[in-house]
């Protein structure tokens, strides 16, 4: 199979890259001029908001991965994230599936609740948090990921598409883990909202090529996670100490991430094999 991976040169996008040529699929990425290519992937140049780049790059495509998008509200206006990313994703998955494409897996984010980038760091109703968890958003980069999935659901009612959004934690890739590590460590009480969840990249990059070769039908929307939390504090008390105030539908022993992700099992027989951060190649 032919795959069209758009975001391929970012920290996701060139796991998932690498992932589907692993597998013995055929790639084209779609990447700015400035961007690095990865060997033995078709590269067309150009913005995924452009219906002519994608069109160039649909080219006996039978799968799309969708990574493209501004990352995070910070360093750019707020009106450019949310119309960057609601554009982009509406455009590729308008013109792909009107061009016969049928099999689509989209970069959603556990931002969609906007619980996490929400200034007043609300509460999840409940844990474990789950793809039911309710939203409460405030800022432009969960909003255009909200949009993403609502996007989804229109291109999968018009032209009888299948598409998974993959709602992803923060990823982590084996080089960055200890800086992350540090980086995550000085806001533990900011990470309630997702569960303090994390997914190595290589796990997330499998989590795409089940997403694409899956036998499933209509829109899916699914939590991927690693099983730990990202942190060095056992899960129960860092409940009690961040969100003391949110029920719990089951205990969490150790550090077992209080998320619930067997939807993306049942669904994508997918189960994550790195539990901590940083491991070297299974």
């Amino acid at each position: 199979m032919r795959v069209l991976v758009t975001g391929g040169a970012g920290h996701v996008g060139s796991a998932v890259v690498r992932r589907l040529l692993d597998a013995g699929h055929e790639v084209t990425t779609i990447l700015r001029p400035d961007a690095s290519a990865i060997a033995g992937a078709r590269v067309v140049r150009g913005d995924v908001r452009d219906a002519a780049v994608v069109g160039e790059a649909l080219d006996g495509v039978g799968a799309v991965a969708h990574l493209a998008a501004i990352p995070h509200p910070a360093g750019q206006p707020a009106p450019a994230v949310f119309a960057n990313n609601v554009e982009s994703t509406f455009t590729l998955l308008w013109c792909a599936a009107e061009a016969g494409v049928r099999r689509f897996a989209v970069a959603g984010s556990v931002n969609a609740t906007g619980l996490i980038m929400n200034p007043r760091h609300p509460h999840p109703g409940r844990y474990p948090i789950d793809e039911d968890t309710l939203p409460d958003i405030a800022d432009p980069y969960s909003l255009s990921k909200q949009v993403d999935e609502l996007t989804a659901r229109a291109v999968s009612s018009r032209f009888g598409v299948s598409v998974v959004v993959l709602r992803l934690p923060l990823v982590v890739e084996r080089e960055n883990a200890g800086r992350l590590w540090e980086y995550q460590s000085g806001r533990v009480g900011e990470c309630a909202g997702d569960g303090w969840g994390w997914i190595d990249a290589r796990d997330a990059a499998e989590a795409f090529r089940r997403a694409l070769t899956a036998d499933i039908d209509g829109v899916h929307v699914v939590h991927v996670a690693a099983p730990t939390v990202f942190s060095d504090t056992p899960t129960e008390e860092l409940l009690d100490r961040h969100a003391a105030d949110v029920p719990r539908a089951r205990t969490f022993p150790g550090r077992s991430a209080p998320i619930d992700t067997g939807r993306a099992e049942r669904l994508l027989g997918f189960v994550p094999r790195y539990d901590e951060p940083g491991l070297e190649d299974r």
